[in-house]
């Protein structure tokens, strides 16, 4: 089934798009067959969510974009499910904020290294990092640690979405300012982000991009004031209580 293929007026429309760019982009060698589950996994949160943005996970977006605008460097890490479920909103993003992209991946091959890439650069991203794998994160054995000295290494705030627990702890024990996208509040990368954002990929990548554009002419000292208002551990109480008693009100 292409994406034309599946009627917009469909219950579960934008349900079947994503696990329709999941399949395609483990076809395209972008995404690994364990994807699909981990995928499946978060949709299932995404349902005791609601399927909506929260507001208290626009209010970590809206942190997350102030993040990005203080930074002197900002990186948005790129894995297998984020780069097929959202390229163009990833590039968007990175515009916006004057980030690099960096694709990371725990299946790592250097063909889906190179495919990845190539499939940013297919949606307008200029220069993608990662390939290079010239520097190594603390602490971590496995393929995750391998980053670019000038990209995840070199940099003060990183955005992790749909994340591995262990690299958000070392990046974190790193001293960098983490942003995690994660549909349960429960898991490591939440729990150890400066902003955890419990929010769909799909939304919240450009809530954080609307976020910063509306942001864009503020002052260090008004961006440091929404940093410095973020409550995050409310966000994840927020998060945790609407998944357990299905509170949407």
């Amino acid at each position: 089934m292409s994406e034309v293929e599946v009627p917009e007026d469909h219950p579960r429309y934008e349900s079947l798009l994503t696990r329709h760019r999941i399949e395609e982009g483990v076809a395209k060698g972008i995404t690994s067959q364990q994807g699909l589950i981990a995928q499946g996994r978060g949709e299932a949160f995404d349902y005791l969510l609601g399927e909506e943005t929260t507001p208290s996970a626009d209010a970590a977006e809206r942190a997350a974009s102030a993040h990005l605008l203080l930074a002197e460097h900002p990186v948005l890490s790129v894995n297998g499910n984020v780069a097929a479920l959202c390229p163009d909103e990833l590039v968007e993003l990175a515009e916006a904020v004057d980030a690099d992209l960096e694709v990371n991946l725990f299946n790592r091959t250097a063909e889906r290294m190179e495919a990845i890439a190539d499939h940013l650069r297919e949606h307008g991203a200029e220069d993608v990092k990662g390939l290079n794998a010239d520097a190594r994160i603390p602490g971590l054995s496995h393929e995750r640690a391998k980053v670019d000295a000038d990209g995840i290494h070199d940099a003060d705030v990183v955005v992790v979405p749909l994340e591995d627990g262990d690299r958000a702890e070392a990046l974190a024990a790193m001293g960098k300012t983490e942003i995690v996208i994660d549909l349960n509040p429960m898991s490591r990368s939440p729990q150890t982000a400066t902003v955890p954002i419990v929010d769909n990929v799909l939304r919240a990548i450009p809530n954080i991009t609307r976020h910063a554009r509306d942001l864009a002419d503020a002052t260090d000292a008004e961006l440091r004031e929404i940093v410095e208002s973020f409550d995050r551990e409310a966000a994840l109480e927020d998060a945790e209580r609407r998944i357990r008693r299905g509170d949407w009100d």
